[in-house]
């Protein structure tokens, strides 16, 4: 049965989408299937910043090592970026410029100007090797790279055929983007519709290789506003408790923007919250906790291991965190035991989870508060007003609660297509425009997703994407290999790490330990087996006489366990 909080919510969301309410949606058509869009969406991101940096622009905005900047100063600096790449750069509506560079407020601030200059950002993954970013370049052809320095240096060498550009970190916009810095006052921008492209962000698929999926204006900002509109929802519960927050809403951004969920639920939806953002160079625990006693966090997300890693950290106690009353977690469920771990570290907080995907602008389910200390395995319910989530069978049938399918999600957030796939592309979608997420799941009676396995070979490591396949080429390029499988294994830090098994040629020898010295020339780190197994008998096979990953997965998640 639903929940009090469920009927609360769903009453409060009944009014913010009635006709002139904020949330109110009219009809969109994409490829002849109609679907709910905000009605009072804005029609690009160039837009959406214009208005909520004018409307908070004296509010601290970015909180940097190097710089603090309000809403104000960054879109000055963002229209001076814009202003650079029409000007200097010659931008052309539509043109991928990429940007691979680790958090910082000039990354930011470069995102806002390429896509106010009619750019589409294309956000290059910074963990990946020289040879994987230059690949990611040159397969949606970026005529221009914003890089840092240890970026710009793996790709010293690379044939991606882009212009780098240096992005500084640790100092002013002016500076740190002196490449791309123009007259703003003497440069007009273009003018944006929702049609227009905004975004690329490359995903991990089955065979290993990054596809880029790239949004117009009109996937991305309803994929904001939606965020926007639960946060509203979230605001309205609260007030109505007598406990509507006193302190400027504060984000500590531990995830890198790259990523779907660093872009739209912590640094897009922010604009229109007039949120302050706290950007942490690399995850460490005790600075996290430092800086939210420090600069007053009300709201923290990170992979399940982080809000865990601060809820068990020996200092916890030395530092002031009751302002932060939100622990959200994406990329993978947490463990059943963490979620309650996490709540009694932080009483005056929730723990949250979010599921949502690259190709549909991070939108998709949600559970919190009381709903998930309740359900703590489950990722929570669709997200109104927008998403229309079902379970398909491989016929493209939905399937009745309870049943065990793939999770699907069609909404006007959804990606556009993979640049230059078509054929990944059309296999992405149903003929009636759900997105196949890869993910087997089941709905139960109350509307409550919760994620069984998943269909594409995929490993999350901390919230990173690995490719089984593509660590299982890596395995086979040694002389040695007849035959390995790649797997997740269970872990409380990360969620999972990459397990491997391996059976050698007849006559071959090659020992575990010499099979990771080799994996270190071949794959970055937190790609690399974490336990690597020799097996001397042939791996099982299934009736198709593939190699049985699952059952592979099962034994060794055991052996593993019992180490």
């Amino acid at each position: 049965m639903p929940t009090e909080l469920d009927n609360t919510l769903d009453a409060i969301m009944d009014k913010l989408v009635a006709p002139g309410g904020p949330a109110e949606t009219v009809p969109f058509a994409r490829h002849g299937v109609t679907m709910p869009a905000f009605k009072n969406a804005p029609p690009s991101l160039a837009h959406y910043f214009a208005h909520y940096c004018n409307e908070h622009r004296d509010s601290e905005f970015l909180v940097d090592a190097g710089c603090r900047l309000t809403f104000g100063e960054a879109y000055d600096a963002a229209r001076h970026v814009a202003a650079g790449l029409l000007s200097r750069h010659k931008l052309v509506k539509g043109d991928r410029v990429g940007i691979a560079a680790r958090n910082s407020a000039n990354w930011i601030v470069a995102y806002m100007g390429i896509t106010m200059a009619g750019g589409c950002a294309a956000l290059v993954n910074g963990f990946s090797t020289g040879e994987e970013m230059a690949d990611a370049i040159r397969m949606v052809n970026c005529r221009l790279v914003l890089a840092d320095r240890k970026r710009a240096e793996r790709l010293e060498g690379t044939a991606h055929g882009a212009t780098i550009l240096s992005l500084g970190h640790d100092c002013n916009p002016a500076d740190g983007l002196e490449a791309v810095w123009g007259d703003a006052a003497a440069t007009a921008l273009p003018t944006l519709t929702p049609d227009d492209y905004a975004t690329l962000l490359y995903t991990s698929g089955s065979t290993g290789r990054s596809k880029g999926a790239y949004s117009d204006h009109r996937g991305v900002m309803n994929g904001t506003m939606s965020y926007v509109v639960q946060s509203l929802m979230a605001l309205t519960y609260m007030q109505g408790k007598g406990e509507a927050p006193s302190l400027q809403p504060t984000a500590l951004v531990s995830v890198p923007l790259f990523h779907v969920t660093g872009e739209v639920p912590v640094f897009l939806q922010s604009f229109a919250l007039g949120r302050k953002l706290v950007l942490m160079k690399k995850w460490d625990a005790g600075e996290a906790l430092r800086l939210i006693e420090a600069e007053k966090v009300t709201y923290f997300t990170g992979v399940p291991l982080m809000s865990y890693e601060m809820a068990t950290h020996p200092d916890r106690e030395k530092y002031d965190t009751s302002t932060c009353t939100s622990f959200a977690a994406g990329g993978a469920p947490r463990p059943t035991d963490h979620v309650e771990k996490i709540h009694k570290a932080f009483p005056g907080g929730f723990p949250l989870l979010g599921y949502g995907l690259t190709e549909t602008n991070a939108i998709g389910c949600g559970n919190f508060n009381e709903n998930y200390l309740a359900k703590p395995t489950s990722t929570g319910k669709a997200s109104r007003p927008l998403v229309d989530m079902a379970i398909l069978d491989e016929a493209g049938n939905k399937l009745p609660d309870g049943e065990v399918g793939e999770i699907c999600i069609r909404t006007v957030a959804n990606f556009l297509g993979y640049w230059d796939n078509r054929e990944a592309t059309k296999e992405a979608f149903t003929d009636d425009m759900y997105f196949r997420t890869g993910d087997l799941g089941r709905l139960d009676e109350d509307g409550y997703l919760f994620i069984v396995d998943r269909k594409k070979d995929i490993i999350i490591r901390g919230g990173e994407n690995i490719s089984c396949l593509e660590v299982e080429e890596a395995i086979y390029a040694h002389d040695a290999i007849a035959e390995c499988s790649v797997f997740g294994l269970p872990d409380d830090r990360y969620g999972e790490i990459v397990g491997a098994v391996y059976q050698t040629k007849d006559g071959a020898s090659l020992s575990e330990a010499d099979l990771a010295a080799f994996l270190e020339t071949k794959l970055p780190p937190f790609k690399r087996p974490a336990h690597i197994w020799q097996e001397t008998d042939s791996l099982p096979r299934l009736g198709t006489q593939k190699i049985d990953r699952r059952t592979l997965r099962t034994k060794y998640a055991a052996l593993h366990a019992g180490t």
